[in-house]
């Protein structure tokens, strides 16, 4: 059964892109981006080990616009549209969350974050794990 909504959580990673490029081509359907902002105290973000600050703050805002914003454009190139939403949290928890709240039937993402360090490239990973471990819809992991 073909899905009717989509998730497509991205990081900015070039796998969560591809997992875009992905469901843009396979599923004509409702499609929302998420972009998931990791409080800057939390361990998932860089902030659980720099600083965390208002600077800190309104350039993970700033990098996450951008994100959803590059999500629009890359549809408009297979002329689609897609829903965009930027949220708060624990990566995992979020995704999941907003799946289960949104009457979301598929979600596709990246197997791991970009080559930004080690630290990020296990930490991302270890969402998807735990996307795929947890959520109650198919998950299309993109690697």
């Amino acid at each position: 059964m073909a899905p009717e909504h989509v998730l497509v959580p991205l990081d900015g990673s070039p796998l969560a892109d591809e997992a875009l490029v992905h469901a843009l081509e396979t599923f004509d359907c409702r499609l929302t981006v998420l972009n998931v902002v990791a409080p800057l105290d939390s361990a998932m973000s860089e902030g659980g080990i720099l600083e965390p600050g208002e600077e800190r703050r309104e350039e993970a805002t700033a990098r996450a616009d951008r994100l959803v914003e590059q999500a629009e454009r890359r549809a408009a190139e297979f002329d689609r549209t897609v829903e965009t939403v930027v949220e708060t949290g624990d990566p995992a928890e979020t995704i999941l969350d907003y799946a289960a709240a949104n009457d979301v039937d598929q979600i596709v993402m990246g197997g791991h974050g970009g080559d930004r360090n080690e630290l990020a490239r296990r930490l991302l990973g270890t969402v998807a794990t735990a996307v795929v471990g947890e959520a109650p819809v198919t998950v299309t992991v993109v690697r």
